[in-house]
């Protein structure tokens, strides 16, 4: 068996046609989605990121704008910073970008951001909701896999899941939206005892550790569906997953590759969610 590979360059480029026309209706109605990033210090891999993000929000037809600071802006200028942006209407998602420097606290600085305007779904607030399953900002990672299977067209409701890794980010979130689906699932992280135990048992594996090739294909259930979420740059420049890719597109029947996979929906979910909030601002 030779898996389907999970394309998520193109999903997130359907959703984003789809999301440029209801930036258009919503123009229409006098409103422009706006997303305010804030990005701080000199990190070679979040400036890339916010390169995306950009790219995507102008070509979707939003309003993006970024603020840059180097390390040394203090912890209360940056809130200061958000609470501006709290309160400008033409800006309905705020997003700092991490990892933030040393000095600055990431749970003040995510608690500062409005649950109204938390389009990363990392307020407690909103965490609150999806776990409960109310509607609310869904964090971009986890929602953007979510739609990648149902892209694969597998029913989630009753499937063996197995999330690898417990971030607040990816891999708890990811987990709570499967079992809001109806899917059975199970953490595994750095405590877990013989981690290929509960892997081999998985319909649907999720890898979320960030350690280039940690689950061969000798850990993976024949016919399973493989998302795999870590992004890694190999010693000869070459980026890879979690997931050793050759042996597992062999044993799996669905995988996402790195790159082309998660990420591209990542951004994508990012842009839904700063279009759902300026939605809101009509009702």
């Amino acid at each position: 068996m030779t898996a389907t590979i999970i394309d998520g360059k193109e999903t997130a480029r359907e959703k984003r046609e789809q999301l440029a026309k209801e930036v258009e209706e919503l123009k229409k109605q006098g409103v422009t989605p706006g997303l305010a990033v804030i990005l701080i210090g000199d990190d070679p891999a979040s400036h890339s990121y916010v390169r995306g993000k950009k790219k995507a929000a102008e070509t979707m037809g939003m309003n993006f704008k970024l603020d840059q600071f180097d390390s040394s802006l203090t912890e209360a200028e940056l809130l200061s910073i958000i609470d501006q942006y709290n309160q400008d209407p033409e800006f309905h998602g705020i997003l700092v970008q991490l990892p933030l420097p040393d000095h600055i606290s990431e749970k003040a600085v995510i608690e500062r951001i409005s649950p109204d305007k938390d389009v990363d779904g990392f307020h407690p607030l909103n965490v609150g909701k999806m776990l409960l399953g109310e509607d609310t900002f869904l964090p971009c990672t986890p929602h953007g896999i979510v739609e990648l299977l149902k892209k694969t067209n597998i029913d989630l409701s009753g499937k063996e899941v197995v999330v690898v890794g417990r971030s607040n980010i990816v891999g708890k979130p990811v987990g709570q939206l499967l079992l809001n689906e109806n899917a059975t699932v199970t953490y595994c992280h750095s405590r877990t005892e013989n981690i290929t135990e509960h892997t081999k048992k998985a319909d649907i594996l999720v890898v979320a550790v960030g350690r280039a090739n940690f689950i061969s294909a000798d850990q993976i259930k024949e016919g399973a569906v493989v998302i795999d979420v870590g992004v890694n740059r190999l010693e000869s420049g070459k980026l890879c997953g979690d997931v050793e890719f050759e042996g597992a597109k062999e044993k799996a029947s669905f995988i996402t590759p790195v790159p082309g996979g998660v990420g591209p929906m990542t951004i994508t979910m990012l842009a839904h969610n700063t279009v759902k909030s300026a939605k809101r601002t009509l009702s």
